[in-house]
C-alpha cells in the first residue's frame, strides 16, 4: 500500500522506536479494520506483532488521501488476545 507519514507519526516512529515494517506489514495485511467513531475519513487497521509479544498495533490511516495518509499508531492494551 503507498502511504505518506505525517508528521505526528513521523514524531512518533522516532520516539516509540516502533519498526516501519511493523506498521507497513498492519497496513498491507490487518487482522481487523474499524471504521472510526467520529470521522468517516480515517480508518483503523489493527493487527498483532509476533516480534513484541503479540501486542495489537493499531494504524490509524485517512483513506480519503492519495496516497493513504498515517495519522498514527500505537499499541492497543485493550485488543490484547483478540485478534
Amino acid at each position: 500500500m503507498d502511504y505518506v507519514l505525517t508528521q505526528h507519526a513521523q514524531d512518533l516512529l522516532l520516539r516509540r522506536n516502533i519498526p516501519i515494517a511493523w506498521i507497513e506489514r498492519t497496513l498491507d495485511a490487518p487482522a481487523k479494520v474499524d471504521s472510526d467513531r467520529f470521522d468517516d475519513t480515517l480508518e483503523h487497521r489493527l493487527a498483532p506483532i509476533p516480534e513484541h509479544g503479540h501486542r495489537v498495533l493499531r494504524v490509524i490511516i485517512n483513506k480519503s488521501s492519495n496516497p493513504v495518509r498515517v495519522v498514527t499508531f500505537y499499541f492497543d492494551r485493550n485488543m490484547r488476545d483478540k485478534i
